[in-house]
């Protein structure tokens, strides 16, 4: 069969966003193409396709199937796009997949008539069996993991069990992408995901939801084969890892790093994981296979707060983390969440004086977003706290919500003071203009930039 799949463009209000790898799009090109199927992705952030240069690409196509992925920023661009092919492409079977159409099926269907199927939660499995499927003109239900139109109403399946051999799955499809597109500066950024699920649930995440209360990992050795075709058939030397917690194996973690010097590939990378599953051995050994930074969910400097989240950390664990990642020599990263539910000021200044303690290398002051699939979600929908229902302006910068705690407009104030607290410490941009290269130079325009911007509201 011919298919098409589509990464959305971001809305109109989403200035100078970064292009990255449609990961999942990749895997499901992967998989189809070990069917038999002809796969083509159009990556509308990559190419800065318009909704009406859209219209030209998609109608340039042959598609018998045309497959949609959403975050909850990208779902009306989706939409979108769906009742653009089906307008060109009316036999065309259409799909969304990804996070929110995941907790959106139904609504997605209802208010979209040109939308025919959403594939809920891990897809490459229920992808592969609706082909099959399409191709037979058989019924689709006794596909799991599927929401569908059947005689004028919604059926929903039962959800799938989770991919348990991960290795089984092939690399992700890369060859199918705009690469050259995708370059900045010269580079491609290629991401690996090397596990699925998570083993804790914090409360403004849908990881668990999504991908299930368990930790399935792929092999060290499996992940190391693909690092070493991407670094050989592409040239590339910095990769990034995805996983929301690479080290919840240490062990895993450790021999990941020990086939890396094996191989003695010229390769650096970064990843993410939890402050609590990280230690002085483990940290070094990772910065001795390549490894040169690492993001932390800080989330909050108040216990209460990561109470609240159900975080399930303590703030002296995040310091002794901090200071052993300084001293494996690794550049750090911290990612917060302000104006989670029970946020006042107190808290949240409590939250950006943590931070310039913990002194890293680049913040993340993120908005507390209630995403569908997630239990803050839930919290506030019940609270009728919501204020914002257009999915365009969930974009982590901007409050959604307000609670009795905190306005929004005191909370997107207190966000903008604290990137400008954290950038223009004197001493930060001291310590980024003798790191130097890429990444320093980087830190010291944006603390230039974040000076300009002071001086305007100043002046103005």
């Amino acid at each position: 069969m011919k298919i098409t799949l589509v990464n959305p463009p971001y809305p109109p209000s989403v200035h100078s966003h970064p292009s990255f790898i449609p990961l999942g799009l990749a895997y499901l090109g992967a998989v189809a193409e070990s069917e038999g199927h002809e796969v083509t992705v159009i990556d509308c952030q990559a190419e800065k396709l318009s909704y009406e240069t859209f219209r030209q690409r998609i109608t340039k196509t042959s598609s018998e199937v045309i497959g949609v992925t959403a975050t909850t920023l990208l779902y009306k661009s989706a939409m979108r796009l769906i009742t653009i092919a089906k307008q060109i492409h009316p036999q065309a079977i259409t799909m969304l997949g990804g996070s929110h159409g995941t907790f959106w099926d139904e609504n997605s269907l209802n208010e979209n008539p040109s939308l025919d199927i959403v594939v809920r939660k891990e897809g490459e499995k229920t992808f592969i069996e609706l082909l099959d499927k399409i191709q037979s003109k058989s019924s689709f239900d006794s596909v799991l993991g599927v929401t569908f139109r059947k005689e004028g109403r919604t059926a929903r399946t039962s959800d799938r069990f989770f991919i348990e051999d991960l290795d089984s799955l092939p690399f992700p499809a890369h060859h199918l992408l705009p690469l050259n597109a995708l370059r900045r500066k010269g580079k491609i950024l290629f991401p690996l995901l090397t596990s699925r699920g998570c083993v804790y649930w914090c409360d403004f995440c849908s990881t668990v939801r999504m991908f299930g209360r368990g930790y399935r990992m792929r092999s060290p050795r499996n992940v190391v084969d693909e690092m070493q075709l991407i670094h050989d058939k592409y040239g590339v030397n910095q990769v990034t890892f995805y996983d929301d917690a690479f080290t919840v194996d240490r062990n895993r973690t450790i021999k990941i790093c020990g086939e890396l010097r094996n191989r003695r590939l010229d390769l650096i990378w970064d990843c993410g994981t939890r402050i609590d599953m990280v230690d002085r051995e483990l940290l070094q050994a990772m910065h001795g296979a390549g490894c040169f930074a690492v993001w932390f969910g800080v989330e909050s400097g108040s216990e209460a707060i990561l109470g609240a989240m159900n975080k399930r950390i303590r703030l002296d664990q995040t310091r002794l983390a901090f200071r052993t990642a300084h001293d494996a020599g690794l550049m750090t990263i911290a990612n917060t969440v302000l104006g989670f539910p029970g946020e006042t000021e107190h808290t949240a200044w409590k939250t950006i004086r943590f931070i310039k303690e913990l002194d890293p290398d680049d913040v993340g002051f993120y908005v507390a977003t209630p995403y569908p699939g997630t239990p803050m979600y839930d919290q506030v929908k019940k609270n009728g706290w919501l204020r914002i229902t257009d999915f365009d302006k969930y974009d982590t910068a901007g409050p959604t919500f307000e609670t009795p705690w905190l306005e929004m407009k005191k909370l997107a104030e207190i966000r903008n003071k604290a990137y400008q607290q954290f950038y223009l410490r004197p001493n930060y941009v001291l310590k980024m203009m003798r790191r130097g290269g890429t990444y320093g130079m980087s830190a010291v325009r944006t603390s230039g930039a974040y000076l300009l911007r002071s001086l305007h509201l100043r002046l103005s």
